[in-house]
């Protein structure tokens, strides 16, 4: 086994990549290419459904090339993809659209009428998901009433890992986890005709395609699609969960039991934790996350911040403005080096930083499409270090008010994600939670994690549990405990940070509106 190679295409939200990995789960090599979407109008986010396809064959023939002799030891490809948006195809399997990205936030009217639906109390507790702006079941609420033509001409509804699966297989298929969260019931870990009925989309129904457990099936990779990447025709290619999931299990979320969570923070935040079965989901008032069927069974019950480390981009952007105001020429990659120490000397907690900058607001652990990020408690002694001080704890605040919606904090978290490099805030997150956290040294965890569904479904290990032990455990660095002090400090700050977020409501609603009058002006 120590010969064979499984590669992983990941399609995220910045980069798509081809990864190459052992049998055993040593990385071997990864090619990537900046993806590329653009935003349109009433904060429409599209991507090129088609160079997206592209991309992945590219990135994979890339990956050949550089790694002679790759391809005649490759026994498995495996797909994921950035979560939720909508990939519309005809009967042909052509793109009928621009794809629509979890970034775009055009249905928000949808879905507040969605959560006024008579029977969306019902779809929540099948599906244990709440209902957000970037949803295909939001997306296609908008496209019946605003662009009706898309639904004529459309066959099916993908989302992006399963518009991927199709040019690589040929096959029509969506995975348990996106199809279940978003149409289905996690009891069953399939469709349920009573969810779709409740969301007033049953004359859409034709548009879903089957859900396929990459675990249980694959499919042959096509002719066309050896071609362009370089590997053979017939290789069994397998349909990974949506990103999250796979970045969840690649990044060391246990596969059996229910202790550590896991927070990845990234663009966006999620932080989640495994339960056996439905009976162990934990709902809440608000209504708010995502419950996705975990690979090997159980479940993933999670919160999501919408924006996580986008809020330090934003940060970085504005003081390259600022040098560029004095006529000092530089960029936010120049400046990131030198950030760790500009929070390190800021005191914590002088101000805070809410941290919902997405132009879709916030879903986890509450849901208003109207939320928007701001600071609360400047003065003129305030500086940038504290400034960035408060977006630093705002990530660790965020991810403690994500996990105190689930129920209790787990023992010990584990983290990965871009900001799992810095430790300074991997200091804050730990104290912010008050648990201990434990890094998962491995940089593709979302590839990884469907090459992981890909090893079991291809018979390289019984089961998860057997796959997990090999490819995961081996990386777990040791558990960092919090400072003390600093984590009774947050534990005072964090009431006051859902405080002055639960007051907020109002305020931004009317702005909202106010920004609404201004663009139809």
């Amino acid at each position: 086994m120590s010969d064979e190679v499984l590669i992983g295409i990941d399609a995220g939200t910045s980069v798509i990549k081809a990864v190459a990995f052992t049998a055993t789960g040593r990385t071997l090599g990864a090619a990537g290419r900046a993806n590329r979407y653009e935003r349109v109008a009433d904060g429409g986010v599209e991507q090129g459904m088609r160079r997206t396809l592209d991309d992945a064959f590219d990135m994979v023939a890339e990956l050949l090339r550089t790694h002679p002799g790759l391809a005649e030891r490759t026994v498995g490809l495996a797909v994921t993809g950035q979560g939720d948006g909508t990939w519309l195809v005809d009967a042909a399997g052509e793109p009928v659209h621009g794809g629509w990205l979890w970034l775009d936030a055009r249905s928000a009217a949808q879905a507040r009428d969605i959560e006024a639906l008579p029977g969306y109390e019902r779809v929540y507790a099948e599906t244990g998901t709440g209902v957000n702006v970037c949803q295909t079941r939001t997306h296609l609420h908008w496209m019946r009433r605003h662009a009706p033509g898309l639904l004529e001409r459309a066959a099916t509804a993908f989302h992006c890992k399963d518009y991927l699966y199709l040019g690589l297989t040929g096959e029509r298929a969506t995975d348990p986890s996106e199809g279940v969260f978003t149409f289905g019931s996690m009891r069953t870990r399939d469709y349920s005709d009573e969810v779709i009925d409740a969301l007033e989309l049953s004359a859409l129904r034709p548009l879903l395609p089957p859900i396929v457990d990459g675990i249980e099936r694959h499919a042959p990779l096509t002719r066309a699609a050896a071609k362009r990447t370089g590997l053979p025709a017939g290789l069994p290619v397998t349909l990974g969960y949506v990103d999250v999931v796979c970045s969840a299990l690649g990044g060391g979320l246990p596969a059996t039991d229910t202790g550590p969570g896991l927070s990845i923070v990234g663009s966006t935040g999620m932080h989640m934790r495994r339960v056996e079965s439905a009976a162990r989901f934990v709902p809440n008032a608000a209504r708010s996350g995502y419950t996705m069927c975990f690979p090997g069974g159980g479940l993933a019950q999670m919160q999501s911040n919408m924006a996580a480390t986008l809020n330090i981009d934003w940060l970085l952007a504005l003081a390259a403005d600022t040098a560029a105001f004095a006529g000092v020429e530089t960029s936010p990659a120049a400046l990131l080096p030198g950030l760790d120490a500009a929070v390190a000397s800021a005191p914590p907690g002088t101000l805070l930083y809410h941290p919902y900058l997405s132009h879709a607001g916030e879903r986890g652990p509450f849901t208003d499409p109207a939320a928007r990020a701001g600071f609360t408690g400047l003065d003129v002694d305030t500086r940038f270090a504290h400034l960035a001080r408060a977006v630093y704890e705002s990530l660790g605040l965020a991810a403690r008010d994500c996990y105190d919606a689930m129920g209790e904090r787990p023992d010990e978290v584990r983290i990965s994600g871009g900001a799992a490099r810095s430790p300074v805030l991997r200091g804050i997150l730990g104290a912010a939670l008050d648990r201990p956290l434990r890094v998962v040294e491995r940089d593709e965890a979302g590839a990884a994690g469907a090459c992981m569904i890909a090893a079991v479904g291809l018979g390289l290990y019984p089961d998860m549990s057997a796959c997990s032990d090999e490819w995961i455990d081996p990386l777990l660095g040791e558990p960092v405990v919090p400072d003390p002090e600093l984590a009774a400090h947050y534990a005072r700050l964090a009431p006051v940070y859902r405080d002055v977020r639960e007051s907020l409501g109002g305020p931004w609603r009317t702005l909202a509106t106010l920004r609404e009058r201004q663009e139809r002006a």
